[in-house]
């Protein structure tokens, strides 16, 4: 007959506490890339059309993509929110910048997101005005779409960065998950920066060869440590050293 001591008792129950942590985090990961990649490509038309505002367009497509960027603001708090208890138990200073991150990053998709739906609801109401009119729709256009590319180099572009330094850091020291998947964030978060940053001045494309390049190190650290959390959780004797 197999008996289970106290204290195995209690570590597995405290394992299986932290890995429905890391796989709903995990699985929040993911909800971000098949949410994001859809929703850039159902909102092109009003990036790509700089009259967008005043012809008749794909507006229902466009409020898919505006949908999809929604939910991937609230899964990507939801990330920082279900490992929070969990790696506060490490560093909670950093665990709160993790938290924190999330929240200015999310509120900066949803302002990008406010934006484009101001196009598409300027188009509806206004669209078959002629003259000066158009004209200034067009402007009123092309300043709105203007700040939502803003937002994205400020959100999804400079806030991942941070994200990636804070997270990684996190369970870099903690080996809550194999060290290689976020030294992929460490490393890959000073080159994105570095491009942002490129980009901010003027000296850069966001749809450069060099910014997809330097999106990618960052991309495999998202997609890496959220594939691991959702299948296998957080690593069993990690989680029992940090509680001793």
């Amino acid at each position: 007959m197999t008996t289970t001591t106290p204290t195995a008792a209690a570590t597995r129950a405290q394992t299986d506490w932290t890995r429905n942590h890391a796989r709903a985090a995990g699985a929040l990961y993911l909800i971000t890339f098949l949410a994001s990649i859809p929703a850039l490509l159902l909102i092109a038309p009003v990036l790509d059309h700089t009259d967008y505002i005043v012809g008749t367009r794909a507006d229902t497509r466009v409020l898919w993509g505006c949908l999809l960027d929604v939910v991937t603001a609230l899964a990507c708090i939801g990330t920082a929110v279900a490992v929070f208890p969990v790696v506060k138990r490490i560093n909670e200073s950093l665990a709160l910048g993790f938290l924190t991150a999330r929240l200015v990053e999310a509120g900066i998709i949803l302002i990008g997101v406010v934006s484009l739906l101001s196009v598409v609801t300027l188009r509806q109401d206004l669209a078959g005005t002629t003259g000066e009119d158009t004209a200034t729709l067009v402007t009123t256009g092309r300043a709105l779409v203007a700040a939502r590319d803003w937002t994205f180099l400020l959100g999804p572009g400079f806030m991942s960065c941070i994200n990636a330094l804070l997270f990684g850091t996190l369970l870099y020291r903690s080996r809550l998950v194999p060290r290689f998947i976020p030294a992929m964030g460490l490393i890959g978060a000073p080159l994105l920066l570095t491009a942002g940053i490129a980009t901010f001045f003027g000296h850069n494309d966001q749809l450069s060869a060099w910014s997809f390049l330097a999106t990618v190190p960052v991309a495999a650290w998202e997609l890496s440590v959220g594939t691991y959390m959702l299948a296998k959780g957080f690593r069993p004797t990690a989680v029992t050293a940090e509680q001793m």
